[in-house]
């Protein structure tokens, strides 16, 4: 497999690159929009073809790139099929491995953060979207989200993987890439060291965070698959603007 960890700093998030050598098709994950000729250049630099975008969820924090690179490249859609998105090619649901060559992920319902999040396991990796990021989780407080869920999701998914499985999570604020579920249950200060709901309630319910700046743009938008506002403030701008960033990984 070619694996390549993407970083795009608007939002702070991971693009994974995933390649399969047999057949040369690539799958990107949760890709963003003003990052597309970093990935087309990343793609076309490993001699690559896009078969896939496949989003871990509805994202609030950028628009995906997912219907932009349909139209460069001929690529399709992939998203969780209960967000039933008439804008999507191929509907992920859990138990139906989602193939590409010799690449097989295996999708998880990981609710909470919002409900139709999904993570994606791929041999000793798992792609936890923002279920569980290092460190951390999530917020449980738009989206439908909620943090009981939430907290099943990870405590009864994610921690049962096993504890060597690598964890990369769509964003990290701290320049940190990779952590592993053995390390997450040690060490995550909301969802580690075996903490009970009740604490885990009162965790996500006291931490005050401001409203999401750019929710109000990107989740119409990704409902359609990577649609940029006509409206959106100059001050947003870098959300949507295409711009070139140096890959990582």
């Amino acid at each position: 497999m070619i694996f390549r960890q993407l970083y795009e700093p608007v939002s702070s998030t991971y693009t994974y690159l995933l390649g399969c050598e047999e057949t040369g098709q690539a799958i990107l994950v949760d890709p963003v929009i003003n990052a597309i000729e970093r990935d087309l250049a990343e793609l076309s630099r490993l001699g690559l073809k896009l078969a896939y975008t496949l989003d871990t969820h509805i994202h609030a924090d950028h628009i995906t790139s997912a219907r932009e690179l349909r139209q460069k490249t001929g690529s399709r859609i992939a998203v969780p099929a209960m967000e039933r998105l008439p804008c999507a090619d191929v509907g992920i649901e859990e138990g139906k491995p989602f193939e590409l060559g010799s690449l097989r992920l295996d999708p998880i319902h990981t609710p909470g953060h919002t409900d139709g999040h999904f993570a994606y396991r791929l041999n000793d990796r798992i792609f936890t979207g923002d279920a569980l990021l290092i460190d951390g989780c999530g917020r449980t407080d738009f989206q439908n989200g909620d943090a009981d869920t939430l907290y099943r999701s990870v405590t009864e998914k994610l921690f049962t993987l096993p504890e060597d499985c690598l964890v990369y999570p769509a964003h990290d604020y701290k320049d940190r890439r990779i952590s592993t579920i053995a390390q997450e249950k040690a060490r995550n200060p909301r969802l580690g060291q075996a903490k009970s709901l009740e604490e885990f309630r009162e965790i996500m319910g006291n931490l005050n965070l401001a409203y999401p700046k750019f929710i109000d743009y990107a989740v119409p938008g990704n409902r359609e698959c990577g649609v940029c506002p006509p409206d959106l403030p100059e001050h947003m701008e870098a959300y949507c603007r295409q711009m070139a960033h140096s890959p990582q990984g």
